[in-house]
């Protein structure tokens, strides 16, 4: 070990045996609704667009685990809904070497953020082929949601404690 890695406290043995294995991504579950076609392809008005996003791990077995990324995307003409497309896109990963403190932060920040561009281009499949414009759903700071969840949950377990 260098002095610099010492000075550090940074075993590479420990990062050489960390890492992250997906074995499976698959869409899990799709839906397209155009509830208001075609009277709805007459309207001149751009239709508000509104997204909503949900992450769900499981625990398979010892350190592999089912993440599942949820994606809503509402269109909205006046108060008709132009289309509704949910998509869950999910993946099988296993995360060897990683200390426990470390594993949920993996599951909601690195894998969704491995998962999303599939679920991004499902999307955008499935509003074109239900006759609209694409829509390309902007990236997402999957690092900050997190961060976002977790002062959450402590203000929660702060407000129990009270």
């Amino acid at each position: 070990m260098t002095d610099s890695q010492e000075a550090q406290g940074a075993n590479p043995a420990d990062a050489a045996q960390q890492q992250i294995l997906l074995h499976n991504l698959y869409l899990k579950d799709v839906s397209f609704e155009s509830p208001n076609a075609p009277a709805i392809f007459r309207e001149q008005s751009a239709p508000q667009i509104q997204m909503n996003i949900g992450l769900r791990t499981e625990n398979l077995e010892g350190t592999t685990f089912e993440v599942e990324l949820s994606v809503t995307v509402t269109a909205k003409s006046g108060d008709k809904t132009a289309f509704l497309v949910e998509v869950k896109q999910a993946g099988i990963f296993t995360l060897n070497g990683f200390p426990k403190e470390q594993v949920p932060a993996l599951l909601g920040i690195y894998c969704p953020t491995q998962l999303f561009p599939y679920a991004r281009e499902a999307v955008s499949s499935l509003v074109n082929r239900g006759g609209f414009p694409p829509l390309l759903l902007e990236p997402i700071n999957f690092e900050a949601l997190y961060a976002q969840h977790v002062q959450q949950q402590a203000q929660a377990a702060g407000q129990k404690a009270n």
